[in-house]
């Protein structure tokens, strides 16, 4: 996977990859050369003591040097250029990816591992892009550029290495190989750590309501203290390394000295050619263990491709047709935000037999539901906690496709329609009211994207939002934390309204978007919206009865099956699902 990514990642920028490998040949030569002019100095210059030619070599030499320093510079500047690139590009299809998944998807993953392949997982490889411009390209011209210069120099003592290299190769071999699980198990480490400390984060005014803090104080020391051995065990590995490969080269320079001077005393050999031989040793020494550096990378840079190829690879459950069915006036700007009210579709919702199902559940989550929710009317559904009410409205816009059954918008096959004309047509107020970081008019522009001030404040107004954002210092350009925890959960529902309201969508879904509304802002927001919801479909999860009880039509859901549907008068009077309900919340004189 790790090739695979390079391969296609780094294609773009092939011309600046053959400048790298250029100039990484050009000064790894350079290298290579000097020490043969240094033995030139000596033999030539030194001994017989030619100043002269002192000089002109050493001149030379200087020449060489700078052309290497400048080679080098220029080099690691456009090898540093390409992997910041690509890890730029593979952070933007990482992030892309992700924005195509569906809610099966996304809980499959899970948040803390994909922020994880996003950004530590991309690091890895792009660190290991980088060294291999700056280093692994060099290792290999050092290598067989030094074994082809030692052996001018003296073929009888390049015997050594035969020896030297193999035993140094196998050492770091082993030594990487140990290190490979480690990494593997450090990556799931990082997840576990962000996932307990995303969850502290978000929970915190929980784990402080319920005097937690020991106990999350212990949590994240468990995982934390897990992160801290496996990278220890890694570490301790990884500082094996170094010292190993130093005392091979200096047991090797030991070697070269012994047998040199021998051959130095019996004449077969000059001091400058034992000088240049030690150098180009060390040289292939050198490119061997920089290579033990690189390969000490590959390990834990393939597991994190592994990951990011996962993500790469995994596509949506929810596609697009191959030959969508356009409905008139449903098209979004280019910005994916509508352009206002949609003329064409009615925006008629129609469940036909159908069931959802998890992937690996035994039982489906919702069973053979058939209703219809026609413009003009809301729609209510009802029931208890885990009856399939939230996965049902959930199936409208196509956050999770049917497992059987259809469900119709217009007489369409939602799965025939392309998302972004689908999305055009709703306006979700979500169970979870979720608000952007920014201001409160860049959330309401979700909704709409060009929306004027004048839309932001009627939007405001019919979500009885209009009082406490005109009351903020700065109005609609008051900063909104992420998540909006700035405003309270009643607030953070008034705002999620206010925004599909502005939308002016065919269909609203709300998805149990009232609960915490005191019941007077819930009396005053519904009859506001009444007006502005006239020719639209409105389906409306809920566990208040309240909330509910004027609905058109009203569902009652108990395990994934419609065992009620009626209005409220209907229901009250012959089923018992939903008198139970209502008189778990009322008596049945207020329900009257």
């Amino acid at each position: 996977m790790l090739v695979a990514l390079a391969r296609k990642y780094l294609g773009p920028y092939r011309w600046a990859v053959v400048a790298v490998l250029v100039l990484q040949l050009v000064q790894t030569l350079a290298a290579l050369y000097l020490p043969s002019l240094n033995a030139d100095i000596i033999d030539n210059g030194v001994v017989p003591g030619d100043i002269g030619y002192i000089w002109s070599t050493g001149g030379w030499m200087l020449v060489v040097s700078l052309g290497q320093v400048v080679a080098s510079v220029i080099a690691v500047y456009f090898g540093a250029q390409v992997a910041t690139a690509f890890g730029r590009d593979l952070r933007r299809d990482v992030f892309h990816s992700v924005q195509t998944y569906s809610a099966r998807e996304m809980a499959r993953f899970g948040a803390p591992t994909l922020i994880t392949r996003s950004t530590n997982d991309v690091q890895q490889v792009q660190m290991t892009v980088l060294m291999t411009f700056t280093i692994m390209v060099m290792a290999p011209i050092m290598l067989i550029g030094g074994v082809i210069l030692a052996l001018s120099e003296d073929v009888s003592m390049s015997g050594l290495l035969l020896v030297i290299v193999p035993v140094l190769a196998a050492t770091a071999g082993v030594i990487v190989w140990r290190m490979v699980p480690h990494f593997r198990r450090m990556q799931k480490r990082i997840d576990a750590i962000n996932s307990v400390l995303r969850e502290q984060i978000t929970g915190l005014r929980v784990v402080r309501a319920f005097v937690r803090e020991r106990r999350e104080t212990e949590r994240f020391g468990v995982v934390n203290e897990e992160l801290f051995d496996t990278s220890l065990r890694a570490g301790r590995l990884m500082a094996l390394t170094f010292p190993v490969v130093m005392l091979i080269m200096n047991l090797s320079s030991v070697a070269v000295l012994w047998f040199g001077a021998h051959e130095i005393e019996a004449g077969e050999m000059e001091i400058g050619s034992l000088t240049a031989f030690l150098s180009y040793i060390m040289y292939i020494l050198m490119a061997v263990m920089m290579s033990t550096m690189i390969f000490m990378m590959i390990p834990r840079a393939a597991v994190a491709a592994e990951r990011i190829g996962e993500v790469l690879d995994t596509e949506s459950s929810v596609v697009d047709p191959e030959s969508p069915v356009a409905l008139p006036g449903s098209l979004a700007d280019q910005d994916g935000s509508p352009d206002g009210a949609v003329a064409g579709p009615s925006g008629r919702v129609t469940f036909e037999d159908v069931e959802f199902r998890y992937p690996g559940a035994e039982e489906p989550v919702l069973h053979e539901l058939s209703f219809e929710a026609v413009p003009g009317q809301i729609t209510a559904i009802i029931g208890s906690t885990g009856s399939g009410k939230s996965t049902l409205l959930n199936l409208v816009p196509r956050l999770f496709d049917a497992t059987g059954g259809t469900v119709r918008v217009d007489g369409v096959d939602v799965r025939d329609l392309l998302q972004r004309d689908l999305g055009s047509l709703m306006g979700l107020v979500p169970q979870k009211a979720f608000l952007f970081s920014g201001t409160v008019a860049d959330n309401l522009r979700y909704g709409k994207s060009d929306a004027t001030e004048e839309e932001m404040w009627a939007a405001l107004e019919v979500a009885q939002a209009r009082d406490f954002i005109e009351a903020l210092p700065d109005g609609l350009e008051s900063e909104v934390a992420q998540g909006g925890s700035t405003f309270s959960g009643g607030q953070r529902q008034r705002l999620a309204i206010a925004r599909a309201v502005i939308r002016k969508p065919r269909i609203y879904l709300f998805d149990d978007s009232f609960s915490a509304l005191d019941y007077a802002t819930d009396a005053r927001l519904r009859a506001a919206l009444r007006p502005q919801t006239r020719d639209a479909t409105v389906i409306v999860v809920a566990q208040r009865v309240a909330t509910i009880r004027d609905a058109e039509q009203i569902l009652v859901l108990d395990h994934g099956r419609i065992v009620g549907r009626g209005t409220h008068a209907q229901l009250l009077a012959d089923n018992p699902t939903y008198q139970e309900i209502v008189t778990s919340q009322m008596s049945l004189e207020e329900a009257a």
